[in-house]
């Protein structure tokens, strides 16, 4: 290199034009960092976006998930009532009545169950039923009420006697055994 050329040139620059060049050349490197700078900004903008996605879609999913949870809760409240109300029917006191032949023409209605039958009515009273099913006949709990029922031509003893009482509206089948002597 010739030194003394370069020594001309470097001597023609006049002083203004030093700042000027040093300005240039900052400004050349505030557009890199500028350009580099824009897309950070732009990745972080799509990192954003994505992530309000993701919280939308985490807010739906937590909804739904809450909405099943309700609807779960709510299904073993209301199997636990259901369990609780069939638990408490069937430990419930009832009466239950049965016919056994006693002795000749006499029958006993016996309740073997934890309550007692109240106000027992024969649906179809039979003609040959002679005496001893008074009205509002009451049996408490593993009692026995004695009848009569005496069989003829005209009136033979049904085999089955329907009765209701005070809590059973649907009349219950009772069979009536043979009668053995």
């Amino acid at each position: 290199m010739n030194w003394r050329e370069a020594r001309t040139w470097v001597a023609s620059w006049e002083w203004g034009d030093a700042p000027a060049w040093a300005a240039f050349g900052l400004a050349a490197i505030a557009l890199v960092f500028s350009i580099k700078a824009q897309k950070d900004g732009r990745r972080s903008a799509d990192a954003a976006v994505a992530s309000v996605k993701e919280a939308r879609l985490s807010r739906v999913a937590s909804e739904k998930s809450a909405a099943v949870a309700a609807e779960t809760l709510a299904d073993q409240r209301r199997e636990a009532a259901e369990r609780r109300a069939a638990e408490e029917e069937a430990n419930r006191p009832r009466a239950v009545l049965t016919i056994e032949h006693s002795r000749k023409a006499v029958w006993q209605l016996i309740n073997s169950g934890t309550a007692a039958a109240e106000n027992v009515r024969c649906e179809e009273r039979p003609e040959a039923l002679v005496r001893g099913w008074p009205d509002g006949l009451s049996i408490p709990a593993g009692e026995v009420h004695e009848f009569m029922m005496a069989g003829s031509m005209q009136a033979s003893i049904p085999p089955v006697l329907r009765v209701t009482w005070d809590g059973q509206e649907e009349p219950v089948p009772l069979r009536v055994p043979p009668r053995v002597d």
